[in-house]
This record gives C-alpha cells, structure tokens and sequence, in this order.
C-alpha cells in the first residue's frame, strides 16, 4: 500500500498549488485528479476542441491582480506574461427583439481585465512542472476515505477499472464542496452540519456554459466594435471578444439559456442560435466561423451534480469547512472555501495556500510530538 504524508484530491489550479507549496517545503505528497488531464474548470483548447498551450478558454479566463493579489504574485512568481482584455471601440446593447441593437460607446474599464497568453491551462502547466511527475495521477478517482487512527485510508478507481487503496496522513481535497459531498463516502460519516453545509455551497462555473466562434480575422474591430454586447433578446446575454494573444480571432458568450432547457435544445440548435445573434449585433461576417466550441459545465459530472444548475452564484464564506472527527485530517482547499474570492482563479490561490498553512502546522506538530 502506498503511504504519504498528504494526499491531495483534485488536479485543478488549487491541487497543484498546494501540491506545489508541499512539495517545495519538503513534504512528501502524491494528488489525484478523476479526470485524464490536469485542470479541473480551467480548460484551454484549440479549434478542434483539443487541450492546447495556445487555444480558447472554456472555463475561467480573467484576472484583476491590483484587486486579487494572490493570483497576481502567483503569475509573477510564475513568470507568466499576460495581456489586457480587448476592449477599445463601441459596446453593443440588445434590449428588445422588435427592435435593432443599440451601439454606444464603449467605456475604460478599470482595472482592466487580465489573461494569460496562452490561456489559463498556462497556470496548470507551470505548476505542474514544479512537482514530480509521479507524484501526480491522472485518471485517478478517489471514491471514499476511512479515518484511521494514524491517519486516512483512501479507495480509488481507476481508469482501467483496477482499485487501489493508499494511506496518507493529512487529506487536502481541493474539490468543491458539494461535489465532494456527492461523490465521496466518508467512514465515519460526516456531521449533518457538515455535510449541510457542503451541500448548500454552489459550484462556480457548475451551472453555466460558454460559446465560441473562431474567425480568420477579427473583423468586428475594424468595423469600430469591441466585440462587447450585452442582450436582453439572447440567447448569449453576454458577449465579449476571445481572440488570444497570438491573434487568434474568436467571439464568445456566456449562455442565458438555463441547464435543462439546454440539455432539451441540443448543441447543433444552440450553435445555431448563437451565430445568429452574432451575426444581428456585428454583421453578416460572425455567421461564417471557421470553427466553433462549445462547453455545458453542467453536463460534466467531474464538475457539476443535479443541485448546480439550480443554484448559481458565488458561494458565501463559511468559519469552519469540516466539523467532527475529520477536522484534524482533512482540510478543504478549493477556490469555493476561500473567504476573499470565492469562485474566482484567485479564490483558488487563496484557499490552496491556506490549506498547506494549516496542514504544516500539523505535520509540524505531529512531528514535535513524536520526538
């Protein structure tokens, strides 16, 4: 049986940080991520919807550093060159369908957004080089834990059907909340105001699903448009410009279109819909892409469960994430438990280098106490 001082769950931004942090501070640890790649909601991809280092964002995509610093020291630290959001030229207002656009002139935002050239993935690739490669299982779903005395048994699947059984001494589950809730058995159980509480805590990005259009040129920008909208007609009630910073032109939107009626519609009706509006705010060009994605967070079930499309929001700060017998083991790490920016690539950041705080100082205890 394979025996560490800390396991992690989850291979998204706040796994690998705290994987990272763990392991720089000499701390032997192994993290395990359900999925067959790194990044949990952060997923950058190119046109034919494959994960790239230069490609579309499909989950997060900015960051406001003089606002959020954490994430901000953390790409610095990192090295990593950002670009500002595009926002010169007109913005777009769609408020009834009897009536055309409104076009107005767009605003300085300030701060600015921020993104990674590259796309978010560049801070999962970054991380991930910072950690042994053996350390870090794809593929890899832990199912249940059992509190020992010694410490946490945990039970995994895994890709190939195969179960294995593995011991650590500290658990950091960078999850969210309700997804750990739903997806793992705890022996012995959660208290119910434990288990309550992950249950009621929404699961950022879990309810909502992005469209997008890639173009040869961004042709709205020479036609003195942003390529910022908001539509009150749908079905994308925001939309903004997604080319990369290598020049990649591409439009996306966030869909108003609620889960199960997106489930009812289908993609091929959706895309349909959406290269439509395109086309009403920015000219006939938008409805020739050369190519278009499209990601339903909801349909994951490494992301959302049946509670998420019906709670959307950003999740509220909570004293204490674990009550009972697990306290002392196992330490909640995901951007939904931090108590600045929940939700956010920040909020990640934050709770990950909270979580090792607190695992440190019981190794550190542990240790003075067996000496």
């Amino acid at each position: 049986m394979t025996e560490t001082e800390v396991a992690i769950l989850g291979g998204g931004l706040a796994g690998l940080n705290a994987a990272r942090l763990l392991h720089r501070a000499g701390v032997d640890v192994w993290l395990y991520e359900a999925r067959d790649r790194l990044g949990g909601r952060i997923l950058t991809v190119n046109a034919a919807g494959e994960p790239d280092t230069d490609g579309f964002d499909l989950g997060p995509s900015w960051f406001w550093p003089e606002m959020q610093p954490a994430i901000g020291a953390l790409v610095a630290e990192l090295g990593l060159p950002s670009f500002a959001q595009h926002g010169e030229g007109d913005v777009v207002f769609e408020r009834m369908s009897r009536e055309p656009p409104h076009r107005l002139p767009g605003l300085d935002q300030e701060p600015r957004s921020l993104r990674l050239a590259g796309g978010s993935a560049a801070l999962i690739r970054a991380l991930a080089a910072a950690i042994p490669p053996d350390r870090l299982r794809t593929g890899a779903r832990v199912t249940a834990l059992r509190l020992r005395e010694d410490g946490v048994e945990l039970s995994l699947r895994l890709a190939d059907g195969r179960d294995e059984t593995m011991r650590a001494g500290q658990v950091v589950a960078a999850l969210p909340p309700r997804l750990l809730e739903r997806t793992l058995r705890f022996s012995p159980d959660l208290p119910p105001e434990t288990r309550g509480l992950w249950r009621e805590t929404p699961t950022w990005m879990a309810p909502h699903a992005k469209f997008f259009a890639l173009y040869d040129r961004p042709f709205w920008r020479a036609a003195g448009f942003s390529g910022t909208a908001q539509s009150m007609v749908g079905p994308m009630p925001e939309i903004h410009d997604a080319t990369t910073a290598s020049g990649q032109a591409a439009l996306f939107g966030f869909l108003g279109v609620a889960a199960a009626e997106r489930a009812r519609m289908g993609e091929a009706a959706l895309t349909k819909a959406c290269l439509a509006q395109f086309a009403r705010i920015f000219g006939p060009e938008a409805a020739g892409p050369r190519a278009t994605l499209w990601k339903d967070w909801a349909a994951d079930p490494l992301t959302a469960t049946e509670a998420d499309p019906l709670s959307a929001g950003h999740p509220t700060p909570a004293e204490t994430w674990v009550q009972g017998p697990w306290r002392d083991r196992l330490t909640l790490a995901g951007s939904e438990v931090s108590p600045r920016e929940a939700g956010y690539l920040a909020g990640a950041v934050e709770a990950s280098e909270r979580a090792v705080a607190v695992v440190s100082r019981r190794l550190q205890d542990q240790t003075g106490a067996g000496a």
